[in-house]
């Protein structure tokens, strides 16, 4: 019943900002920690940020840390990764995803995922 609908994701060019949003329904009563990834062709998919559930813990790898910030409303149920100066190299298919376990930066510890946003970063 759980349910993750990305959206925000489109064309867009180089050096520009952009926000996705990832939408929850089915989870009200429980409580996840949230992640978002991204898989770009040939890629494996890496994780770019997560927010533990009703806190204010985040993570973010090296890779993306000064670009990309990971946010939740709580009483939308709503997850939101923002991107700033979007490279190239960004252009990837983005994944909500939640877990309930601790460990919250590897791919396999979650439990559902949404089909994904495609981004494309052009120049």
């Amino acid at each position: 019943q759980v349910q993750l609908v990305e959206s925000g994701g489109g064309l867009v060019q180089a050096g520009d900002s952009l926000t996705l949003a990832c939408a929850v329904s089915g989870a009200t009563v429980s409580t996840y920690h949230m992640g978002w990834f991204r898989q770009a062709p040939g890629k494996e998919r890496e994780i770019v940020g997560a927010i533990r559930w009703t806190t204010n813990r985040t993570y973010y790898p090296d890779s993306v840390k000064d670009r990309f910030t990971i946010s939740r409303d709580n009483t939308k149920n709503t997850v939101s990764l923002q991107i700033n100066s979007l490279k190239t190299e960004d252009t990837a298919v983005y994944y909500c995803a939640a877990t309930r376990a601790a460990i919250i930066t590897m791919a396999k510890t979650y439990d559902y995922w949404g089909q994904g946003t495609q981004v494309t970063v052009s120049t």
